[in-house]
């Protein structure tokens, strides 16, 4: 799977969030700064392309829907994630993380 951008994980979330909706639902659920509408636009026709979104034409406007559910996306990426950083072993992905808060617990 596809690797987001900053700006393209917080469009996805806003769908996710929003469900079906048009770019100005979207941009309402973003936080400030928000993005212009027409950079929101253009991330969205991204998604689309990248294939985490589908649109359905309505009159002069597209709807939106996310293509993707939340639960398979955050798999696929963790899935990634480990494999590239943690060499496949979860058990890796949560000794790391024990050590990192152990010591941040020390400090």
């Amino acid at each position: 799977m596809e690797k987001l951008s900053q700006q393209e994980e917080e469009a996805i979330q806003a769908v996710w969030q929003y469900g079906e909706g048009f770019i100005k639902n979207f941009l309402e659920l973003i936080n400030e700064p928000k993005p212009p509408y027409t950079t929101l636009a253009s991330t969205i026709k991204n998604l689309e392309r990248k294939g985490f979104v589908s649109s359905e034409k309505l009159g002069n406007s597209y709807r939106y829907k996310a293509a993707i559910k939340e639960e398979e996306y955050k798999k696929r990426f963790m899935s990634g994630f480990v494999s590239d950083y943690f060499e496949n072993s979860y058990k890796d992905l949560v000794t790391f993380f024990a050590k990192e808060k152990r010591s941040a617990l020390w400090s």
